[in-house]
């Protein structure tokens, strides 16, 4: 097995990283660099975890769904180079700013990740630092229309329907892989949703995709979401609403671990 990560095996014992299928993340990391500003984003627990799994230092990370800038933040504190997309201008300039070491390589665009234009754009970047391909990707697309984020018709929220949602996130798994490493990893942190009273799986249907695409499932992770900030406070009248109701709870989400 290729050596993929700086992680000291002689004393691993001391390495604290969780390798169970179920994270129980009682509070968010805070320091530093990170803001819980914007709805949506994820912990930083999540991409610290992976970027120390699955690369070394120097390593190039690659996230189509910039948001806040949360994996971009473990990238500079972990010495790890940055390609970052987002569709929202407002974000890309604030990671600009936000992200201002010299010690590593950071790219930010404003683009559509499920287009083709994106990646021929990416792969310039690749000719222009002399690399191939990068050695992680990050994925935490948004939950379909769960959450509106732009007017814009390329936006994911705006697929309008389950079915374009997953294909058009299909077209960024597609994206992923022409410019992953081979037999390297990528990372889906995806939840699901109701609609017309039924629960629809979007983590295994995106997962479905991903292995439609020559992706090998390593492990589905269940990350618990007990303390999310939208529902924390109000968690006995959400019980309440399931009682009376016929549905249950959303208090995880999917971390799907696959290699190329």
């Amino acid at each position: 097995m290729p050596k993929f990560n700086d992680l000291d095996l002689d004393n691993w014992k001391d390495i604290d990283l969780d390798m169970n299928s179920l994270w129980v993340i009682p509070e968010r990391k805070k320091w530093w660099k990170h803001d819980n500003f914007y709805h949506g984003n994820f912990i930083p627990q999540i991409p610290e975890h992976f970027i120390k799994r699955y690369t070394k230092k120097w390593d190039w990370v690659l996230d189509l769904f910039l948001w806040s800038a949360t994996t971009a933040v473990e990238c500079e504190e972990l010495w790890r180079n940055i390609i970052w997309i987002d569709i929202q201008d407002d974000l890309v300039k604030r990671a600009r700013k936000l992200i201002d070491s010299k010690e590593i390589y950071s790219h930010f665009w404003v683009w559509d990740s499920s287009s083709k234009e994106i990646r021929k754009d990416i792969e310039k970047i690749f000719e222009h630092r002399k690399i191939k391909w990068v050695d992680l990707a990050i994925l935490h697309p948004p939950y379909a229309d769960i959450i509106k984020f732009t007017d814009k018709k390329e936006d994911l929220s705006n697929s309008g329907s389950v079915e374009k949602f997953i294909l058009d996130f299909w077209k960024v798994i597609k994206n992923t892989y022409k410019l992953l490493k081979d037999k390297w990893y990528m990372v889906i942190v995806i939840w699901d949703k109701y609609q017309n009273s039924e629960w629809i799986p979007l983590g295994f249907m995106c997962m479905a995709e991903a292995q439609k695409s020559w992706f090998k499932l390593k492990s589905i992770i269940i990350k618990n979401m007990e303390w999310n900030r939208w529902k924390s406070w109000s968690w006995a009248i959400w019980k309440y609403r399931a009682l009376s109701s016929d549905y249950y709870l959303f208090k995880h989400e999917y971390i799907l671990v696959l290699k190329k």
